[in-house]
């Protein structure tokens, strides 16, 4: 549904999960939809079967990444299995010259950039401080701070205006974010200055240990017009329907029309992060019950009925899974550790005194454990 000025379609003031726009059903049967089917009608057999192999690479490099963590390779890594749908799917929508601003749980809009295998996980080993060079993939540093990236979005979107360029800028975020500051203030600006941004909240159901119920009494969605921001709430499980919702966006964006806002309804599997255990704070039913609606076998059952994939693809599929796994995990053991002090480097484009001051005092500190 396309929320406007007028919110509707709440039940009990509770938001409904089943009330979101969707192209497959749990059972990956296709249904049709008014608002979604235009935005997928020229997907190709290859596009599809590239978006399933993304999708199962992204699981496979999440669960090397949980493993390397336990492991005691990295010292944190957020899961995102469950959500590989609207990650993949919104970033297969993407042009080259868009920048995206991510969370740091979007692994597989990072794949989707060209993320090589060591960039996954030196950031999270400590060995640098962002893993790759936000020059070649257009993707800015996983952002920490909650909700903090969707203002770098918003802010690189102007500059982009101003330029004249056609690139749109995309800021990702689960539904805890929705409560900062940060949110709120960036979608005042997109909206007064119709910046072309796309802000894309993929809420998972839980903000650490706080159900998104507490904090969202009304889909979320249907904040977004509040700010003259236009929405759609789609089933975040659901591939085809992340596809055709990011392409209704951004082309938006580049037409001039200013910002949109997509809710995508799924949800986080695993912990919040390693340090988190779900246990204390979700019912094994409700993770059960998620988990028949499994992103990755909703399309590779449409896929099959459409004869699109086959065992021999699922084969190489697999194949690839492994193999990129393989290549994560060599860079995380194989990573040189460089000197405590290089964290000072490349901090200033041109020479600082005060930080080598700073770097001068910190040699003298680790010095004295040697003594």
């Amino acid at each position: 549904m396309t929320y406007t000025q007028t919110q509707d379609s709440l039940t009990g003031g509770v938001p409904d999960q089943g009330e979101v726009l969707r192209l497959l059903e749990p059972d990956g049967s296709r249904v049709a939809d008014a608002t979604l089917d235009p935005w997928v009608s020229d997907l190709s057999p290859h596009e599809l079967r590239a978006l399933h192999r993304d999708m199962v690479l992204t699981r496979r490099l999440d669960a090397e990444g949980v493993a390397l963590q336990r492991q005691g390779q990295l010292a944190l890594w957020a899961p995102c299995r469950g959500q590989e749908a609207v990650q993949v799917g919104t970033a297969l929508a993407l042009a080259p010259g868009d920048f995206v601003f991510p969370s740091y749980r979007e692994h597989g809009v990072l794949l989707g950039r060209g993320a090589q295998p060591a960039d996954y996980v030196l950031a999270w080993r400590g060995e640098e401080h962002s893993a790759y060079d936000h020059t070649t993939i257009n993707a800015a540093p996983p952002q920490i701070i909650i909700g903090a990236q969707s203002l770098h979005a918003t802010g690189w979107a102007m500059g982009a205006q101003r330029d004249g360029s056609t690139d749109v800028a995309v800021a990702y975020y689960g539904d805890g974010a929705t409560s900062q500051g940060d949110v709120n203030e960036a979608m005042v600006f997109a909206s007064s200055f119709r910046a072309p941004v796309v802000f894309v909240c993929s809420n998972n159901q839980w903000a650490i240990s706080e159900p998104v119920t507490v904090q969202a009494k009304y889909p979320i969605a249907g904040r977004a017009p509040g700010f003259g921001i236009p929405s759609l709430r789609i089933d975040g499980n659901d591939a085809l329907a992340c596809v055709a919702a990011m392409r209704w966006a951004l082309d938006r964006a580049r037409l001039g029309e200013g910002p949109s806002f997509i809710e995508a309804v799924t949800y986080r599997m695993g912990p919040h992060t390693t340090s988190d255990d779900p246990t204390r704070y979700r019912e094994p039913g409700e993770v059960e019950a998620w988990a028949q609606r499994d992103p990755i076998e909703r399309l590779e059952a449409y896929l099959r009925a459409e004869g699109i994939l086959d065992d021999s693809g699922l084969d190489e599929v697999a194949r690839a899974a492994d193999a990129l796994a393989a290549e994560v995990r060599a860079a995380c053991i194989g990573a040189t550790t460089r000197a405590p002090e290089t964290m000072f480097d490349h901090v200033y484009a041109e020479p600082h005194a005060g930080l080598d001051r700073q770097k001068a005092e910190y040699v003298d500190y680790l010095a004295g454990f040697e003594k």
